[in-house]
This record gives C-alpha cells, structure tokens and sequence, in this order.
C-alpha cells in the first residue's frame, strides 16, 4: 500500500476516478480493492500485478493523470464470486467497492464505497465455502489472563468461547476448530510459537494485533446485551476480550451487526475428549495423512448423511467426543431406534434429501447477501419440516421424542416465501421476474400494462397503415431509440405532417408521434416501475426472514442432528456394528473388534477381528511385539477409534464392546521430520512423548508406536523402557498401547505392574512369512525383520548377508568381526562381467535350495516354478 500512495502522491492532479479510488484505497490499505467500473471490478498497481500474476489474469493499464499509467487487471461483475474464492484461497483480504448510485442518474463521477470485506475467516458465499465443513473466525486473547479464545462461523451462527492456561491447550483448541482465521491481540514477536502454530500447522491466516477490536466499546456492550444470561462466563475479562474482538471484525467486514451470533456455547474441561493435534491427524479422523483428503478418514466411513448441516455436526461430534455417559446414552438411543427400524431410517433420508442448507441461507439474508433463488431454495426447504415431524411422532428414544416436540416448522414463513416468489426467479435481484402474480396488486397491474405493449404497437401500426395508405409503415422498438415508425423512401411523400422524423437510415425514415411517445412512457415507465417495486418488496422478503433467524438457526440445528442420527444408524446396520457400553469404569473391553476404515477400504477380503482389555489395574499396558506390517499399528488405531466413536455415540465395529470413559487420547505414531518448525525425525518423537508424559492422566488412553527408533540401539531401548515404566507406573496409571522392535522390553512383565504382553502372531514359510493378524497373548520369539526385508523385495543377496551378520551377533561375535571391507570402485573386467551374467542362475538354484516342498501348495508351487524361469529367460537373453 505504502508504494501504490507514494507513486500517486506524485500525481499533481490524478483524474477524478483515480482521486477516488485513492481515497477509498487509503481506507482499507491491508485489502485487495475490487472497484466497480461499469461491468467489471478493477484492480490498480501492485494491486493488479499481484492477482494477475495469482490469478494468471491480463494485466493492462489505465490513465491515471498527467500522461501517467497504473497497472490495471479486471473480472467481470458476474464472476465475482469464482474470483472472490479463488482471492480467498490465495490468503488474500478483499475489500468490494460497488457504485451507490444509478449511473443513468449520477452528476460526474458515480459514487462508490466500499460495501462489503471478504476474509478468509469471514465468508459467507457457498461458492466459496466448504458445504461440509465448518469456516471459523477465531479472536485470541493473551493479555488478560487467565487467556481466551473465541471462534464464530458468521456463516452458520455458531459461536464458542473457551479458556486456555498454557501452550497446549491454546493448541489443542486451535486445532479441535480448525479457524481459516486468527486475531491476535499480541503483536506476534511476544507469542511467535503460537502465530507460527496457527500459519504454518493450520495454515490459517493471522491477523495482526489490533487493540481497537478487543477493546472496542460498542461491540462489547453488544456482547453484554446479547449474551446478558451469561454474565457470569463474561466476567472473565478475557472471554469478554475476545468476543468482543470478534464482533467487532465482523461488523467491520460484513457492515451489519453480528444479530445472527445469538447463543453462546462455552467449552469447559471434562465436557469432551481432548484430542491435540498430533492425534487428530495420527487417527486420521477427518483428512488423510497422506493426501488430506477424506477419503480414508473415519469421517468417510461415519458420514452417510444427507444434508450439508448434518455433515457439519457430524464432523464437530467426531472431533469432539462426548465425556458424560448420560450424555453419550442419549445419543446412543436414538441411533439405535434408528437401527432398529430400517423404514423409519429410509423415510427420514428421504424427507431430509430436498433440504438445502437453511444455516446458510439465514445467514446470507441476515448479511444481506441472498438473491430470490436463495430464499427459495429456503421455502422449499421449510415445506418438507411437516412431514419430518409426522415420521418422528411415533418415535421411543428420548432424543428423537424431543425433536418431535420443539421443530419448529415456521410454516407461516414458509407460506409467505412460496407465495411470494416464483418457481425459478432470476439470479440478479434489480431486474424483476422474482414476484409471483397475484402476490401484490401494484405488479399485477405493472405487468398487465408491461405485457399489453406488443398489442398497441399491433394495433397502433394498423391503424397508422390504413390511415396513411403506406401498406409496408411498420411500428418497432430498440433500446437506444425507443418507439418509432419506418417508413421506407419510397413511401416518404404519404407521410402525414404530425409525424416527426426521429432517425434517418440508409433505406428507411423512421419518426415518432404523440401517441408512440405517450406508449414509450407508459410501456418504459412501467417496466421501471415493475423492478424497483419487486426489488422493494424482495428487500422486506429477506427482512422477514432476517427477523426470523433465531427460530431458523434451531430448526436448522435440529435438522443437523437428526441427520447425524441417521447416518450413525445407517453406517451401524450397514457395517453390522454393536451399541457399545459405556459407564465410568476402568475398563476397555472389545470383543472382536474391527478396524471401521481399513475393513470398509477392503471390503472384498476377511478383515481379523481382534479382542482387547485394558484397565487401570492388572491390564495397564499391552506391551505388543511381532513384525512390521503384521499389523500392531492398525490394531492400536482401531482400539482407539472404537473408543472415540463409543463416545461421540455411535455404535461401534466390534461383537461386544465396554468402553470405560476416557479423558483424553494420546498418539505417538508413526516417524517423519517435521520441516516446518525444525525438528528432526527423533526430536519430534520425544516432544509428542514429553507432551504424552506430562498431561496424560489415569482416565486417558495412550498409544505409542515405536518409541525410541530415531536414534542408537542402546539409547533407544532405554527411553522405551522408561517410557513403558513410567506410563504403566501408579504415578501416571494410562490405560496404554506400546509397540516396539525392543524384544528385550518382554521382560518388564511380571517386573513392571500392570505390563502384559502381546504379539501379533506369525509364520514362517521356509525363509517366507505369513502374517495372521490375530493378537495373541504372550511375546512373540521373532522379529522377522530379515523374512519381512526378503517380503519387500530386497535383493537376495544382501538377504543372505544379512543371515550371517545376524548369526555371527547371536554368536557373541559382534557386528565388527566378519565384516566385508569395502573397496574402491574398479573398471568392470570379463570376470566380473561373467559373475554377473551367473547371478541369476545362482538366485534360481538359491531359491530351489531353500524351497519346502513340504508346506507349499500348488498355486504357490506354480507361482515358484514361473518366476524362477523367468529369471533364467532373461539370464539366457
């Protein structure tokens, strides 16, 4: 912004739509402008370089005073929006200029200012929105302690408040709500961790430090007003800060008051599970590790709901899982009613399927933003809620009884609405053909005089014939001339002295009467008349629906929540899943249980089942061995996902399931560098441990997947050992998972309390192995690393070495005593060219030696038999 001012302060005497638009420009320096010129919004100077380069727009230019030129790219007005989301998504703040006045009407320069700012946590357009994902704004507020945050979706009404004491929980919050958006009211040198967690881990945008929206004093008056019940939660200097903060900026962007935040949710410990970060995205609960896509997740496999809010509140309850049992049994009975009636369930997804997403469609006409088609869509919506309440009226479940008696099917207004507008209004609001006829007598009669034109102008051009005697006089119409009679040349010496030449052609003469002018008038004015009419009565339409907002946003909600009913019922009969029980015992006991993604990604094969116990007794720690990919990752993933869906009260993949209530879920898995924040592979290993350690409680359930592995041997097997010591200790007391490589940490049963062992059981083949999936109790007697290395297709002679070093450490003669030296690189000769050539014959008579005919079956001896001679053919070739 400083280089646009300074290149036009050297413009003497700037053109006057350039002096406007630098005077608009000044007011809103940290935002892309978007000026209204005619059919298109314009960009000027760095302005336009940066989003023609973004965007790959032409970048042009403009006179802009004194011979001098801006840079100058453009969009179409009715692109706006494919433009504003692609801006958005880029990180960019768009500030939209638009013309005030009619420039038909206008004395000089069109006014314009600025109507409306899109940021990427203030967004409302569905175009631009995820329909399946909440969008938040978030306000941080560290100056008062104990500290604050505070997230608003301005596109659904949701908002929540919660406290946060250290790092952790700041982090732990930020990544349970995901906000595009962050505020800040600490300049970001005095809380860099936390602005780097938020751009580089959440990749959301952060917003500078601005006192005057934590401390504006008309939004927090707002805040005490609005939310005036709960003036013992804003006592808390800090939760009022960063409501405060957050209204604020949204009357500041979208230029109405937030009216549509009206309640309030304050987020207290003990009421959810505490996932952080690292064990969202370890369980992929939401978005792929890989990809971040949802394909995979176990969002993917819960989410068979129908509507955009269903989805929506079925995505908080995954991440949010419930800790209150009478809770979590509330929700249980209604899916399982729902299980239970396979009709009732394909009543309610078909009743729900026409229901367009009423969360933001309020929305858009509380900000003033939605066209007729939106409060349509909205009416259409509305009028399936009746039969909805019909299909819950025999309902059992207390959860299902309660939406039966409070759906609110806002029948008047969705009376009004359907009325009112017709069956497919047009997109734009200024034109007409929104209103329905009958609706309002005044655009029955516009219409009526706006239709009967052509039947003058009939009528007017067969009277004007036989009067004239001129058989070819024709009475037309364009936009720039109006009405008018053409009378061709030849004709010209019948023309009456009354009609007055308006237009002279090549062939033609065309002229105008009193009476064409009086119909010009008449016809015109109407049309005029008829639009800026619909367009009055379209404004009082949205209005209506504005003042209704609050009865709209609960039915919304609860629609959503019978959606996420259904769709937990449906996956659950579909996947045949149990109801699990849940109390506040110690206890984790799975019978059966069943991994929900990886069994729906392959639904073709057998997926194992596999029991599990864990208590905070006797059954602490399930110290678990075997091979690599014999599955102990997937098997402690899927203890875990079978408690987290028990909990947000779904019905679980499993014969039978108890799940004692945890507090919290703990993930160490998996071993990658974390480039971002600068942490090597093992550094990152011990901070998620260390976070582990220190905030895991009795109540929690922890997963550790190799601890230990990024560093020596030595070092690693004795932080496992600590690890698995201190976790299974009455100190801490977790009910936990620990996979490991370190066979030497069996031993701890019997030693360490609590510590039981398991392995993943597996069989040799020959030199093969077989993995059978099946946890078994007990330690396992092998590693398998060299059997799994061969699997994986690692050359058989490093294979063969690797046997011997292995038998030579087993021996007790160390790894150093028959090691190969290594020499310098030498110029192939023949008799190496000739060892090579023998390579694969060797290979061949290798894997014939080692073969057992005893346990191959035929398909696997067919199988032997076609690679070997395939070696040979491309040996012999």
């Amino acid at each position: 912004m400083a280089e646009i001012l300074q290149k036009l302060s050297q413009l003497a005497d700037p053109s006057p739509m350039m002096q406007q638009y630098i005077d608009i420009k000044r007011e809103h320096p940290d935002y892309i402008l978007l000026y209204r010129l005619g059919d298109f919004y314009e960009m000027f100077f760095e302005d336009a370089v940066a989003v023609s380069r973004d965007l790959e727009l032409t970048l042009t230019g403009r006179d802009c005073g004194e011979g001098k030129r801006a840079a100058m790219c453009g969009v179409p007005f009715h692109k706006l929006e494919l433009y504003l989301g692609r801006l958005v998504e880029k990180g960019y703040k768009v500030a939209i200029c638009e013309q005030t006045e009619d420039p038909a009407l206008a004395k000089g320069l069109v006014k314009r200012s600025v109507c409306r700012m899109v940021t990427p946590g203030t967004v409302t357009d569905a175009s631009i929105l995820t329909e399946n994902c909440n969008n938040y704004l978030c306000a941080v507020s560290l100056s008062a302690k104990p500290c604050a945050l505070a997230f608003a979706d301005i596109s659904t009404g949701q908002l929540y408040a919660s406290l946060a004491e250290t790092e952790e929980d700041f982090q732990r919050e930020l990544g349970s709500f995901s906000p595009r958006e962050v505020l800040f009211d600490l300049p970001c040198e005095e809380c860099r961790s936390l602005c780097d967690f938020v751009a580089l881990r959440l990749g959301a945008m952060v917003t500078p430090a601005r006192e005057d929206l934590f401390a504006d004093a008309f939004s927090s008056g707002v805040v005490r007003q609005t939310f005036s019940d709960r003036l013992t939660d804003l006592a808390e200097p800090s939760v009022l800060r960063a409501l405060t903060a957050l209204f604020a900026y949204i009357r500041q962007t979208q230029m109405v008051e937030p009216t549509f935040l009206r309640e309030l949710h304050i987020r207290r410990g003990g009421q959810h599970v505490e996932l952080d970060l690292s064990t969202l995205r370890n369980l992929e609960l939401t978005g792929s590790m890989r990809t971040g896509e949802r394909r995979g997740t176990l969002l993917w496999v819960l989410d068979a709901t129908v509507t955009s809010m269903g989805a929506r509140r079925l995505r908080t309850a995954i991440c949010q899982p419930l800790c209150d049992v009478g809770q979590i049994r509330y929700r249980q009975k209604a899916v399982e009613e729902l299980v239970g009636s396979f009709l009732l369930r394909q009543e309610i997804r078909a009743a729900l399927d026409p229901i367009l997403d009423i969360e933001r469609l309020t929305a858009k006409a509380v900000y003033g933003t939605a066209n007729a088609r939106d409060l349509r869509a909205l009416a259409q919506s509305l009028a399936t809620l009746p039969s909805i309440r019909t299909l819950l009226e025999g309902a059992k479940s207390p959860a299902l009884c309660t939406l039966f008696e409070e759906m609110d099917p806002l029948q008047e207004l969705c009376d009004l609405l359907l009325s009112a507008l017709t069956d497919e209004p047009p997109f734009t609001v200024r034109e007409g053909g929104m209103i329905r006829d009958g609706y309002h007598s005044d655009v029955d009669y516009l219409r009526q005089i706006q239709a009967s034109g052509t039947g003058w102008k009939e009528e007017i051009e067969q009277r004007e014939q036989a009067e004239t005697g001129i058989k070819n006089l024709k009475v037309g119409y364009n936009k720039v001339f109006g009405y008018y009679i053409e009378v061709t040349r030849s004709q010209l010496d019948l023309v009456p002295p009354h009609y007055v030449r308006k237009q002279t052609l090549t062939g033609c003469e065309r002229f105008i009467t009193d009476e064409l002018k009086q119909m010009e008038n008449t016809v015109l004015g109407a049309a005029d008349k008829l639009a800026a009419l619909e367009y009055e009565l379209f404004v009082g339409l949205r209005e209506r629906v504005a003042e209704q907002s609050a009865r709209l946003q609960k039915t919304a909600s609860q629609i959503a929540t019978l959606d996420m009913y259904q769709s937990l019922a449906t996956v659950a009969a579909e996947g045949n899943y149990v109801c699990p029980e849940v109390d506040n015992s110690s206890v984790i006991s799975i019978v059966g249980g069943r991994h929900p993604v990886v069994e729906r990604c392959a639904p073709d094969s057998f997926f194992v089942p596999n029991d599990t116990y864990l208590d905070t007794d006797a059954s602490r720690m399930m110290l678990i061995t075997g091979p690599n990919m014999a599955g102990k990752s997937t098997y402690m993933r899927q203890v875990a996902l079978i408690v987290l869906m028990a909990q947000l009260g779904s019905f679980v993949p499993a014969k039978e399931a108890r799940i004692g209530v945890v507090d919290r879920i703990f993930t160490r898995v998996g071993a990658s560098d974390d480039l971002a924040s600068g942490q090597s592979t093992f550094m990152l290993e011990m901070t998620e441990v260390a976070h582990i350690l220190k905030h895991a409680t009795e109540r929690s359930l922890v997963i550790y997947d190799e601890v230990g592995r990024g560093t020596s041997t030595y070092d690693g097997m004795s932080i496992a050992r600590a690890v698995v010591e201190y976790t299974a200790s009455r100190k801490l007391g977790a009910r936990a998972m620990f996979a490991t490589h370190y066979h030497e940490l069996t031993e701890l049963e019997g030693i360490c309390e609590g510590v039981v062992n398991y392995h993943i059981a597996a069989k040799k083949r020959g030199d093969g192995i077989v993995f059978l999936r099946k946890i078994v109790k007990g330690a396992t007697d092998d590693s398998y690393g060299i059997e799994v290395a061969k699997l994986a297709g690692v050359p058989a002679e490093v294979v063969r070495r690797a046997r011997e070093v292995l038998a030579d450490i087993e021996q007790g003669e160390g790894i150093r005593t028959k090691t190969r030296p290594v020499r310098a690189a030498e110029p192939a000769s023949f008799d190496m060219l000739t060892a090579l050539a023998k390579t694969e014959a060797d290979e061949v008579a290798d894997a014939l030696r080692e073969a057992d005919l005893n346990t191959l079956t035929p398909i696997e001896a067919m199988n032997l038999l076609f690679t070997l001679k395939k070696k040979l053919t491309v040996q012999s070739n």
